[in-house]
């Protein structure tokens, strides 16, 4: 990614996003609810908003999944 491609994407930044203090403070929750097949999303937008955006908060999540499987 170049810069110009991270100004847009910081630019196109869900307003929603709760930023990575918050969703590694809830993760734990977010993905055991993703886990018993609750809608993790609907409940917690802003953490799903921003593991779609933040790539290693993304790794986090799905490394705790693989963990729990």
């Amino acid at each position: 990614m170049n810069g110009r491609e991270a100004v847009q994407q910081f630019l196109h930044t869900d307003p929603r996003d709760v930023g990575c203090d918050e969703a590694l403070r809830m993760l734990d929750v977010y993905v055991d609810l993703k886990a018993s097949g609750k809608d993790a999303e609907a409940l917690y937008p802003g953490i799903a908003a921003h593991l779609v955006a933040c790539g290693p908060c993304g790794a986090d999540a799905e490394g705790l999944m693989a963990a729990i499987r």
